[in-house]
């Protein structure tokens, strides 16, 4: 029996997967499917494919798109969440800052460098006019590195996923000042190029089931009671995320979405270089567009 570790952050855009490896449905082919959460995110889900700790990883399109142009052994199989991701910028609760605009000499909070909480500071920066190189970093590693940063209500931002944290805004650890969203699909399902090499007649199928997964959950009227139960937030949130949210289930891709990510990156300064999507994509999984 095979096993295939796939890594995913412990948020609810990974509950399709969460109901897929309840089924094991490759079982009969001779695979088991393992799930590990990942609280530090994007940038260590890459760092776990390129230390073969994961075959696949759920990663932020934006930061493993720069990694695998720095050298990521992994490519996109697929999408798995199409609509943006809305990043909350939050602050300490009791700090003075009252707008964006007063965070443009503070430090940012981000849980390691390459990581969508690093990479969208730049987006956030070029929005509002700042000098991307004036930007200041202290790595947290999660949002409870960060509910521990926060502590002593100095004049710092967070982002991170405006649902996540809402049980820490209610509880009055943090403040959200804003909300920005991603201006692409917001999240890639990655393969390990041995797990494509060696293992890739089976990957259409984990797919097909993964998609009919999310198909079947969005269209289900227990999702919002089960999402709230599992990840410990309100229902009323839930509804409000599911409004905005929009999960894969067929295994497309356009090839323009995929460039303009590369030119808004290279722009940035993030990336010296682009590469073709048929570099970042297995295209005998994912079908370009």
């Amino acid at each position: 029996m095979k096993t295939i570790k796939i890594t995913g952050v412990p948020e609810h855009f990974n509950f399709p997967w969460l109901k897929l490896i309840e089924e094991q449905p490759l079982a009969a082919a001779g695979y088991t499917l393992e799930w590990k959460d990942e609280s530090n995110g994007s940038g260590a889900m890459n760092k776990a494919l390129k230390e073969e700790e994961t075959d696949i990883a759920i990663i932020l399109t934006e930061s493993f798109i720069k990694d695998k142009i720095e050298g990521n052994p992994g490519k996109i199989i697929g999408y798995h969440v199409l609509s943006p991701l809305n990043w909350g910028i939050h602050v300490p609760a009791k700090s003075p800052v009252k707008t964006i605009n007063d965070l443009q000499n503070a430090p940012f909070l981000i849980s390691r460098y390459g990581s969508g909480s690093h990479l969208m500071t730049y987006l956030l920066a070029k929005k509002n006019d700042w000098n991307p190189e004036t930007l200041q970093f202290d790595v947290v590693g999660n949002m409870d590195g960060a509910l521990e940063a926060f502590a002593d209500q100095q004049p710092k931002g967070f982002l991170w996923e405006k649902f996540t944290t809402k049980p820490l805004v209610d509880a009055g650890h943090f403040r959200r000042i804003a909300e920005f969203p991603t201006p692409w699909p917001c999240f890639v399902i990655v393969a390990h190029e041995k797990l494509l090499q060696d293992h890739s007649a089976i990957l259409p199928e984990l797919l097909s089931r993964l998609y009919a997964q999310s198909e079947t959950l969005k269209a289900s009227s227990q999702l919002p009671a089960l999402l709230s139960k599992t990840y410990h937030l309100q229902e009323t949130d839930i509804l409000e995320w599911l409004k905005q949210t929009t999960w894969a289930t067929k295994p497309e891709m356009e090839k323009a979405t995929l460039e303009k990510t590369m030119d808004t990156l290279k722009e940035l300064g993030l990336i010296d270089k682009k590469i073709s999507v048929e570099s970042l994509v297995a295209s005998n999984m994912a079908h370009l567009i």
